[in-house]
């Protein structure tokens, strides 16, 4: 599904500001099962996690967050191991999309996008086992918690469909 590189359409973007899953209040932490697997797509998301002592199977952050350069999550990881790749806003790079199926497979668990983490919900949500949590954040508003199963997956295969390859 990823082999090329695939870029949103300028007339498709409003579609894709329609919001999945549910709003994830930051208490839902401190009362987290240890056995469910998560994984963060932005800086913020990924730093509310590890204040309240969840660590992620893999968290996908570009160290920016609304426009602001080195986030404290980007600070927070500067030492540890991570994999970085180049990916444009509005796009889903196919280096993004290997990096996010190897490291939900445990290769890796930090995954600094150089551009734009924006779209890495749609691989996540492809490449997650079921019962997965995908939290993402919508910029000044809320976290948003997507459980992964059959249905999800195939509504992200729907919104990658509707992208188009680049030359």
């Amino acid at each position: 599904m990823f082999e090329r590189d695939l870029v949103l359409p300028e007339s498709e973007r409003e579609a894709f500001k329609e919001p999945l899953g549910r709003e994830m209040d930051e208490g839902e932490l401190d009362n987290t099962d240890a056995q469910t697997c998560f994984i963060t797509v932005g800086d913020v998301v990924s730093l509310t996690f590890r204040r309240h002592g969840v660590r992620p199977l893999l968290s996908i952050y570009d160290g920016s967050t609304e426009r602001r350069e080195m986030t404290d999550f980007a600070k927070l990881v500067e030492g540890e191991e991570k994999e970085v790749v180049s990916n444009p806003a509005g796009t889903i790079t196919a280096a993004m999309a290997d990096a996010i199926r190897r490291g939900i497979g445990g290769d890796a668990d930090l995954i600094r996008v150089e551009g734009e983490e924006d779209l890495a919900l749609l691989p996540c949500l492809l490449y997650a086992e079921d019962g997965a949590v995908v939290v993402y954040g919508m910029p000044g508003r809320c976290m948003m918690a997507v459980t992964t199963d059959g249905a999800i997956r195939k509504r992200a295969a729907e919104f990658v469909a509707r992208m188009e390859e680049l030359e």
